[in-house]
């Protein structure tokens, strides 16, 4: 398909953000602003420590790098699960967009808390993390089941890719950092408190 077609199909896509009703924004910027939330605080987390001259190993920067792909990705790809494909998500997908979430929230917040109370939360937050890993897969094979079928177009599918590069890109880098003692953390703590 030419690119011109690809960059027309696009914004039509972004588009249908005119059809938004009151309720569709409250879940899009709820959701996408969770996300920059996240974004926003890990990169002050990071910056704080560095700028006081705390050492992170260079992996750090996927942890934000992940979270600014995925969201970029998720501010797409929502805008056609809150219109073009609201009723096809509804037949099961929906309730899968909702186990992701959670467990991808839940594996977050988990590892953060791992690092005070590593015995009580390791395991549960790298369950939290394969389930996220694996319902994203899940979703994955639901799209494409629906691209195949015409049920769905390019963006979609591609935001989808780009969901899942940040996503785990964002999550392998985190889970590397606890697993390998979370370097720099208690420094830049010291530096913030």
């Amino acid at each position: 398909m030419p690119v011109k077609n690809q960059i027309n199909i696009f914004f039509k896509y972004i588009g249908n953000i005119r059809s938004f009703k009151s309720h569709d924004w409250v879940i899009y910027i709820s959701w996408v602003g969770l996300m920059l939330g996240l974004l926003g605080s890990v990169l002050y987390f990071i910056i704080q420590g560095q700028s006081h001259g705390v050492i992170f190993p260079d992996y750090i920067w996927c942890i934000p790098f992940g979270i600014c792909t995925f969201t970029m990705a998720i501010a797409i790809d929502t805008i056609g699960h809150l219109t073009l494909y609201r009723e096809a998500l509804r037949q099961g997908e929906d309730l899968v967009h909702k186990i992701t979430i959670f467990a991808g929230v839940t594996s977050t917040l988990g590892l953060c808390c791992a690092y005070n109370w590593p015995g009580l939360f390791k395991i549960p937050s790298l369950v939290m993390v394969t389930l996220s890993i694996l319902y994203s897969l899940v979703d994955e094979a639901l799209h494409w089941n629906r691209y195949l079928r015409s049920q769905s177009d390019s963006v979609e599918m591609i935001s989808h890719f780009f969901i899942l590069f940040g996503h785990l890109t964002m999550i392998s880098a985190w889970t590397w950092w606890f697993l390998t003692g979370y370097q720099g953390v208690a420094d830049t703590l010291k530096v913030l408190f």
